[in-house]
C-alpha cells in the first residue's frame, strides 16, 4: 500500500473514511490512470483528481453495501 496515498488521505481528512481494501483499490486506480506505480502516480495527480478517485471508490463501496441490504 502506498505511503504517499495514505499521507494524501490524511492531508485531506479522508483516511478515516477508507478501509484497507479501499486504499488498495485507490492505489490500483491511480496506477491505472497514470500508468505508474501508485507512489509516483499519486504525486502527479492534482488534489481534485485524487479526491475524484477516492469518491469513486467510496461510492462503489456504498453501492455494494446497498445491494446486500
Amino acid at each position: 500500500m502506498s505511503i504517499v496515498v495514505k499521507n494524501m488521505l490524511r492531508k485531506f481528512n479522508l483516511y478515516d473514511l477508507t478501509t484497507h481494501e479501499d486504499r488498495e483499490e485507490i492505489d490500483r486506480e491511480i496506477e491505472k490512470k497514470t500508468g505508474k506505480n501508485c507512489d509516483a502516480g499519486a504525486k502527479e495527480l492534482s488534489e481534485e483528481e485524487f479526491k475524484k478517485i477516492v469518491r469513486k471508490i467510496l461510492n462503489r463501496e456504498e453501492e455494494r453495501e446497498a445491494a446486500y441490504a
